[in-house]
This record gives C-alpha cells, structure tokens and sequence, in this order.
C-alpha cells in the first residue's frame, strides 16, 4: 500500500523534493503541498506536466493552516518539511503538531543533491541577508577571470504559472518582464544580469541542470534563503552573519551549510561589533574545525552623492532579509545614518499587505519592505511609498524599484558589493582550488 504523504513548503524545495524522490515513486502518493511564507502562493495545482504519469490531475496546493485537517481527512502517513530560513524551535513545533495528529514528521538531507558532470561551486548563507548576494556575484567575476564560461543557477522562486516556469533562462533584463518575475526574482536576478551574467531557475531542476551543462564550463550555486544546493557542490561556500550571532548555531537549515562548508565567509565585519565576529568565529569552530575562514565587507556605494544631512528619507529594504530574515535594517538603513539623515517611520503609512507585513513582524519599525509578489502587492507599495512626505527614497533593495513603480519623491539608489578584509582573500582560495581540480 502506498504511503499518504504531504509536502509542506514555500514554492521552492518543496518541488524539488518532490520532483528528485517522488514523483515516479509507486511506493508513494504525495496527496498534497502546503504553501507558506510567500503570499499567495497557495491555491494552485502542482501541473500534471511537471508532476508526471502518478498524478494525471495534479497535486493541489493549500495553505499550511489547513494541514491538521488535510492530516486528518486524508489519512496521511507522513509530513515532509521542505522549505527554509526557521528556527529550530519552529521545526519542532510543527513537529510537535503534526507527531499529534498521528503522522510521522520527516525532514530530507543531502540525498536530493543532484550530480552535475561539471564542476560546481555553491555559494549558501546560514540565514537570508547575511551578504550571500554579493558574495555570489564577486565569485561569478573571479571565475569569469579565470577564463571559464560561468553559468548561474538560482535557488528557485517560482511564484507564477508553474508548468510555463519549468526552466528559465535569463540573459537580458526583458527576460524578466517575460517571466513576469516577482520583486523577490528581480532582486536576486538583476544585479546578475547587469554584470553581465547568465542566470537559470525554475521548478526542474533536473531539466535545469541538463540545458546548463550544455554551456558552462562551470556551474555557480546561488542558494535562496539558508538553504542548502539542490546540486552537489565540489566547493561550499557558506556566509555567516555576525549581526545574528548564534543564529548559525539554531536555524534550519543553515547548520548544515555551515557543517558542509569548505569557506566560510564572515560579512560585514567592518560595521559589526568585534565582540559578535570573535563570537561567531567560537561557534563556526564548535560545527566546522577544517573550513577556511575569510572575513569579507560590504561596501555601500550609491548612484549619486546627495546630501541628506538633517533631510528627511524613506528608507527601503529588501523584503525577505527584514521579513522572516528578521533583519530590522540592511544597507539603506546604514546609507542613511551614516550620512546623518532622519529616517521616517513607515509603519502609519502602509496599506494592505504591507500594513500586515508589520503585524507579523513587529520588529520591523524604521523600514519599509519592498513586498511585491503580485500586481495588487505592488500597486500597495508604491501608494504605501507615496503616502509618505520625505525628502528622499533610499532604495536599498537589490532590484531597482524605479522600472517596477512609480516613485514621486527623489530617489537615491544605492548598491553593496563584495570586499576581502583578509588574507587569504576568498578569490585566491577559489583560484588555488581551480588551479588543483583542473
């Protein structure tokens, strides 16, 4: 008899799991996947295309808050936790839930890593908006240096049409209008594509991986969240945060990025307290003794040099790092204090989905995130953006609002790289790996 099983996820590692263990699996019958985190992401039909013979109708997708039922009115055997960037406190209480209802709880390790016949060098984060960005984006330079045809694969987030978002190529910025990509795609494809690099995502990634090893000469792993790689990396590379001490130590599943871990990377260390990096150096070493530490900044850099001393701005974030990242600040929040200016409250001011966006996560007070999953999301922020009388917008989000609203107050956009603070420097490690695998 084939066992009952749910998926629980957020529109990524759910449908990888699925796709890698279950989906010509006769020993299985996956009854449905729940959706969180992301905003209407439920609701829909996991396509039969993608889903495969077993699933002539498809797999639905409900919400989480209906799993004790699901649980209940289809006998399920067994719940699989599949998505990420969660405290262990918070695995355990769906767990703890799930164990009640009479079905077993199951989380997948590394066994869903697929096999590339190219090298592949991951780059991963114990939690989202540790810095893994552009971290991802100096390792695609240093590659490219290095002469080798450097392909892209970004963690997915396919929020949309998913049979039409089995496999996405991006290689040009209209590629994201054709693919109608969220704020969240844009923010992690764009920098990309403006440095001139080709990006791939989707749903299957084992179609994925086939079409990419047919141009690079090497793969870059760009995880999403605190995932880990859906490909099996030769080098692991896995940022830490020393705003979040101990959050290395107590989120799922960002341990095992910084168990795994060949380097690991401690951003930030030119504005982070010393006390937190000689804390998070302790704990790296009580999970990983072999990996290469590096220390490695940001630095802040914007589009033009505005006063704002004793001006008054809005200030932007990116919107996963100060949501269930738990973030309450990023780089516009530092652009602005550096330079002296008052930043405005947000919070009287927002609409909608992005006024319960601050329910959910009080801790959020001085910025606004850049929440856009849909049209109506969108519309939302950009009337929560021009409700308020400032100055200036700081746009400290990854993807460049301005083609994507309308924005009635000047703007400052500005951007953050990737910078070594220490020898050795993350790019000769990569080149004496390079130097040793070729």
């Amino acid at each position: 008899m084939r066992k009952r099983v749910i998926i629980m996820g957020a529109g990524g590692r759910d449908f990888h799991n699925f796709n890698v263990l279950f989906r010509d699996n006769p020993e299985y019958e996956v009854v449905a996947f729940t959706a969180t985190q992301i905003p209407g992401i439920e609701n829909r039909v996991y396509p039969s295309d993608l889903a495969g013979s077993l699933y002539p109708d498809g797999i639905p997708i409900f919400s989480e808050e209906k799993l004790p039922e699901l649980i209940k009115e289809y006998q399920i055997d067994e719940v699989i936790f599949s998505y990420s960037d969660v405290s262990y406190n918070y695995v355990m209480q769906k767990a703890s839930l799930i164990l009640s209802l009479g079905a077993d709880f199951k989380l997948l390790g590394t066994e869903t890593m697929l096999r590339s016949n190219k090298k592949v060098i991951a780059v991963c984060a114990v939690r989202t908006g540790a810095g893994k960005s552009q971290t991802t984006r100096y390792v695609v330079k240093v590659l490219r240096n290095l002469g080798l045809k450097t392909i892209v694969v970004r963690h997915p987030m396919p929020y949309g049409n998913l049979s039409k978002q089995r496999i996405q190529r991006f290689e040009i910025m209209e590629d994201l209008d054709k693919y109608e990509c969220t704020i969240e795609e844009r923010e992690e494809y764009e920098p990309h594509l403006r440095e001139g690099a080709i990006v791939y995502a989707g749903v299957d990634y084992k179609e994925i991986l086939k079409e990419v090893e047919r141009e690079a000469d090497i793969i870059l792993w760009d995880g999403g969240n605190n995932d880990f790689p859906f490909f099996k990396p030769d080098l692991h590379i896995t940022v830490v945060d020393p705003y979040r001490v101990g959050h290395e130590l107590t989120y799922f599943p960002g341990e095992v990025n910084l168990i795994l871990a060949d380097i690991v990377v401690i951003n930030k260390v030119d504005t982070a307290p010393k006390e937190n990096i000689d804390a998070v150096i302790k704990n790296i070493r009580m999970r990983n003794s072999k990996a290469q530490i590096v220390f490695a900044k940001s630095p802040i850099r914007s589009e033009t040099e505005e006063d704002i001393e004793g001006k008054k701005v809005l200030v932007i974030e990116d919107g996963p790092t100060v949501t269930h990242g738990e973030m309450s600040f990023g780089a516009g929040y530092f652009y602005a204090k550096e330079r002296k200016a008052i930043i405005v409250d947000p919070r009287p001011y927002a609409l909608g989905s992005i006024k319960k966006a601050y329910e959910d996560y009080p801790h959020l007070k001085e910025v606004l995130p850049a929440l856009g999953y849909n049209k109506e999301q969108l519309k939302e922020l950009e009337e929560t953006i021009n409700k308020i009388e400032c100055d200036y917008v700081i746009i400290g989000t990854p993807v460049d609002l301005r083609r994507l609203i309308n924005i009635k107050q000047k703007t400052i956009k500005i951007f953050y790289s990737y910078e070594d603070k220490s020898i050795p420097t993350l790019k000769s490690l990569i080149e004496d790996w390079w130097k040793n695998k070729s």
